[in-house]
């Protein structure tokens, strides 16, 4: 079976044509020297890391699994060589600031790496992944002294970083958080308390790890005003920098898991382990939001991973599986069948991989320009830039990785009984995919935040610059069948978020019965966005007789699928999003069974 081959030119089409990221980046003073040669030659090495490097690694480690033994983890074959590949090509420093030792390219392309490495391996890349939430929250937070002892070696990736939040008794609801933090004569901290499902809190890869962890002073407000976030490193660092004794931070079992058995999800055990403060006492919530939303994104990006390679490997079987004879006539006459790729139902559910897979591409980059637009430092524009972000995060996040995990399960379908056995990797990518909905914030959590944090909290304020954005973009190609569906999807999309919100005044379950419902739509209309211009500048391409017209025609086609066959799932949702809370919330609990 073909390991992962890297969409190059889809993601060439994304950035320079869809969305002029060349334009884009010369607009930016802090990304003004990034054109699309160096990009282009960038990301055609990553794609031979990936694909080279990676890809093999992705079954035979799923098959190894980490082991756990006295405290130290140790990763599957191949996975610390790669990283020290990985760390001398100077990968990890790409996208931050030369300050720290990084190449100062724009967050957009890291994005674009990033979904190479994920598509490829996404256990592996969870490894250097998690390190840039880690560098982000320290170079936003830190002092200058943390950031030249953590930053710089997390930035060279001679270091790795986690995020320590979620704790046995309590995940979403940090407000029961009871890790502690006692101040120490020095002006460190001693921290003491246990965090659950910490993804590679202890490894083998690296010669140290920078855990960024939430506790409590003993003086702290209860809730979540009374939180503060601490950097707690693996090993101590001496004043010169240089490794020093083992901090008393020690991961006491790692899970036995569903999917992703490459990556170390650790229990870690804090016994008063030095730790140092980042940001104000208290307020390590809002400075763990900078990590948080990094991974959001992250996460994002795993169902775009998932989703593609679910439709590569179906698009592999499915061109070469011979099954039946085609109903409109033999397609395969020199063969005792048809390859099932001539069958509608196969289309169908290759069309849907390949509009989720290809659509969330859009989704992503169209975000990483947003994040360009922040890091570049200008206020005005980064305000502005941050609105949008902050709207389509948890669009993004839920959506495309729900989306993912059906494009996934559509490929152990396409493989029929194939698809349940492991040497095709089918099910080991439904089993990766499954985890992408819960860590970060599950698809309730998200649209809760989406619908209730964000839009009705500020009146539907939020959501505004991106509709009209669409509202904007329908006018100027009016007379245009799939630009007709999509103002009426856009217009029903504000007159829904009305009539929920009408309804929340009266009784505010209304908002928790409606939110995944109205998530789901957000999703399918921002994306019916992108196919729609997606479509507008193929056609164009076409029209002006420009590259390759097999590649414009197919997207013009996946576009008519998108809004014939994916965006019409709106109509029900509209159905249950405004059907009221009573027949979720009548039932008493004891009366759910008998």
């Amino acid at each position: 079976m073909a390991e992962y081959k890297t969409p190059l030119r889809d993601m060439q089409f994304t950035m320079y044509e869809l969305l002029d990221y060349e334009q884009h980046w010369q607009s930016l003073p802090k990304f003004e020297e990034t054109g699309a040669d160096i990009a282009n030659a960038i990301m055609e090495e990553n794609a031979k890391f990936c694909e080279n490097v990676l890809a093999p690694l992705n079954q035979s480690g799923d098959a190894e699994g980490c082991q756990w033994n006295d405290g130290e983890v140790t990763t599957p074959k191949g996975f610390k060589e790669a990283y020290q590949q990985f760390v001398e090509a100077g990968w990890p420093s790409m996208t931050h600031s030369p300050d720290h030792g990084g190449q100062g390219l724009p967050p957009s392309l890291g994005l674009i790496l990033n979904e190479m490495v994920g598509t490829a391996n996404w256990s592996w890349g969870m490894y250097p992944g998690l390190s840039h939430g880690a560098m982000n929250t320290i170079e936003e937070h830190g002092t200058d002294e943390q950031k030249e002892v953590y930053l710089t070696k997390l930035v060279s990736g001679e270091w790795t970083g986690t995020m320590c939040l979620t704790e046995p008794h309590c995940g979403t609801d940090l407000g029961m958080l009871r890790t502690k933090a006692e101040p120490n004569a020095d002006g460190s901290y001693a921290i003491s308390g246990t965090k659950i499902f910490i993804s590679a809190g202890e490894h083998d890869m690296a010669e140290n790890i920078v855990h960024i962890v939430l506790a409590r002073l003993p003086d702290a407000p209860e809730g979540t005003k009374g939180i503060s976030l601490f950097i707690v490193p693996k090993f101590n660092v001496a004043e010169d920098g240089s490794i020093a004794e083992r901090n008393g931070v020690v991961c006491g079992s790692i899970e036995h898991k569903m999917g992703i058995k490459a990556s170390a999800t650790c229990v870690m055990n804090f016994d008063g382990a030095k730790g140092f403060l980042i940001g104000p006492p208290n307020r390590g919530l809002n400075c763990m939001f900078t990590f948080m939303n990094t991974a959001r994104l992250g996460t994002a990006l795993q169902g775009v991973a998932h989703a593609e390679l679910g439709f590569q490997k179906s698009l592999d079987y499915a061109r070469d599986r011979l099954q039946m004879r085609s109903l409109s006539g033999v397609k395969n006459p020199d063969g005792p069948a048809d390859p099932i790729i001539v069958h509608p139902d196969v289309r169908r559910m290759l069309l849907t991989q390949k509009s989720f897979a290809e659509g969330g591409r859009m989704l992503m980059a169209y975000c990483g320009k947003l994040v360009d637009v922040i890091s570049n430092g200008d206020e005005e524009s980064a305000k502005e830039a941050d609105g949008k972000l902050a709207f389509l995060t948890p669009i993004a996040k839920a959506f495309l990785t729900e989306v993912g995990f059906e494009s996934a399960n559509h490929g152990v379908q396409c493989f029929g009984g194939h698809g349940f056995i492991s040497e095709w990797g089918a099910e080991q990518n439904v089993r990766d995919c499954r985890i992408s909905m819960l860590y970060e914030g599950t698809t309730g959590i998200q649209a809760l935040d989406l619908l209730g944090r964000k839009v009705l909290m500020t009146q539907g304020e939020i959501m505004k610059p991106f509709t009209k954005e669409i509202h904007k973009f329908c006018q100027a190609n009016e007379g245009n069948p799939l630009i007709a569906k999509l103002a009426e999807a856009n217009k029903q999309w504000g007159d829904l978020t009305m009539k929920v919100g009408m309804a929340a005044m009266e009784n505010p379950d209304e908002v928790g019965a409606a939110s995944v419902d109205y998530l789901m739509f957000s999703g399918y209309v921002a994306l019916a966005y992108f196919w729609a211009l997606a479509a507008v500048k193929a056609q164009a391409a076409l029209d002006e007789g420009q590259g390759d017209a097999a590649f414009y025609t197919a997207k013009v086609q996946t576009a008519k699928f998108y809004f014939a066959r994916i965006l019409p799932r709106t109509e029900s949702l509209a159905t249950t999003m405004t059907s009221g809370a009573d027949s979720l919330m009548d039932m008493d609990a004891e009366s759910f069974a008998f």
